[in-house]
């Protein structure tokens, strides 16, 4: 016959133990610590958990723009033509592509110099699939030659031009020059500047026309160094195109390289560091933890005689258990509850106040951003309570094992 739990009994009990005691007041303070203490670790895990997500977030949207979603590199001579990018619009609709040249240049000015990447675009495919470059061209000079560049502010302010300014390009090709050779250059017309959030792209990537390549180049027409793909759900897409490709031949000579691919160690080092940081932070709860097993202990070993004298009048094992483990979960569930609110509040002041500035010349953003997930949330509130369960466990046993004959005896 399983024993009943006296639920009034239990309740009267716990509401007095939590009571300020005079002659023990250390037991109290001690509870007050786990309490402070569960509600401290909360508190940090959530903001520091929103915070890693966030600046993992913006990185990606940063990321996720100047490198795009997905890039088709020719592997065999002539692969990235325009037949394939007709044949891959006609099965793909829903996606876009933009096909480019590229090239590594040295931009002079003077006597400012700076090694960067050069593409050669066509300016109205580009702008439907990349949002850096079309918000430039907004303020474009609509310039008609083409030998006119987009090139990334970080740059311009460098190389000390302006828009509607020159900008020499020295190209690794070299050229006769009477009895010798120097290496190719061009002076490009600067047309509009972009801003991407990132400083190390600004600097290092600029953006020409396909004709400019053809021209200075001698590059073939309709045959190019790849195409930059937009898709919305770019990890999909890349099966189905790869698929596609090995059905029409193409799979040998072309492949196809994704966003997060591109930057696959960088995402990967810091989804580690925010295990490591979860860990770390949960240790803050675990030693709090530890003032709740102390505290309920201390209130065991100054009670036995209460507890001695509740189990002569009838009081069982199992309600004895049941008052100190519902006394540490109390003080547990709590500190997590304050915790929670905490972090909620000083998630809203840091994003709401600019309390923290960061350098957007380093991050690509100046405000600090916190972005805590439920998924984290949730594992954050269970990974506490579990702590604070498994604290409370132990001390109640301890509890519900007193022999009240002997504690009477030595009384």
């Amino acid at each position: 016959m399983a024993t009943t739990v006296n639920h009034t009994f239990v309740n009267k009990v716990i509401k007095h133990y939590l009571k300020y005691d005079k002659d023990n007041p250390f037991i109290f303070i001690s509870s007050l610590l786990a309490f402070l203490g569960v509600a401290a670790g909360v508190m940090v895990l959530m903001l520091a958990m929103g915070i890693m997500n966030g600046t993992e977030k913006e990185f990606k949207k940063k990321l996720f723009v100047m490198n795009y979603p997905m890039t088709l590199i020719p592997v065999g001579y002539q692969s990235a033509n325009n037949t394939l990018i007709e044949r891959l619009s006609t099965q793909f609709p829903n996606l876009k592509f933009s096909p480019y040249y590229t090239t590594q240049v040295i931009s002079k000015s003077g006597s400012n110099v700076n090694g960067s990447i050069l593409y050669g675009v066509d300016f109205e495919k580009e702008k439907m699939i990349n949002e850096v470059f079309q918000k430039a061209m907004q303020s474009s000079l609509n310039t008609k030659s083409k030998f006119k560049i987009v090139a990334g502010e970080a740059l311009a302010v460098e190389m000390n031009v302006y828009k509607g300014q020159k900008l020499t390009l020295y190209f690794s090709e070299e050229q006769a020059v009477g009895f010798g050779s120097m290496p190719l250059h061009k002076r490009f017309t600067i047309d509009a500047t972009f801003h991407s959030g990132l400083n190390t792209y600004d600097k290092a990537i600029v953006y020409t026309t396909h004709g400019a390549f053809e021209k200075i180049l001698k590059r073939k027409k309709g045959v190019y160094d790849g195409i930059h793909i937009y898709s919305a759900n770019a990890q999909e897409d890349k099966k189905k195109i790869i698929a596609y490709l090995e059905k029409i031949g193409y799979a040998k000579s072309v492949r196809i390289q994704g966003w997060w691919e591109q930057n696959a160690s960088f995402f990967a080092a810091m989804e580690m560091e925010k295990h490591s940081l979860f860990l770390v932070l949960l240790l803050i709860i675990l030693v709090a933890s530890l003032n709740i097993i102390s505290s309920l202990l201390m209130t065991v070993m100054s009670r036995r005689s209460e507890i001695a004298l509740m189990k002569t009048l009838g009081a069982t094992g199992k309600e004895i258990q049941r008052i100190f483990f519902k006394l540490g979960t109390i003080i547990g569930v709590g500190g997590i509850v304050a915790g929670t609110i905490l972090g909620l509040i000083g998630k809203w002041i840091l994003t709401t106040f600019p309390i923290i500035q960061l350098s957007e010349e380093v991050y690509g953003f100046s405000k600090l951003p916190i972005d805590l997930t439920l998924s984290d949330f949730i594992m954050i509130i269970v990974g506490a309570i579990a702590i604070v369960l498994l604290s409370s466990l132990y001390p109640a046993k301890k509890a519900s094992s007193t022999n009240p004959l002997n504690v009477l005896r030595n009384e």
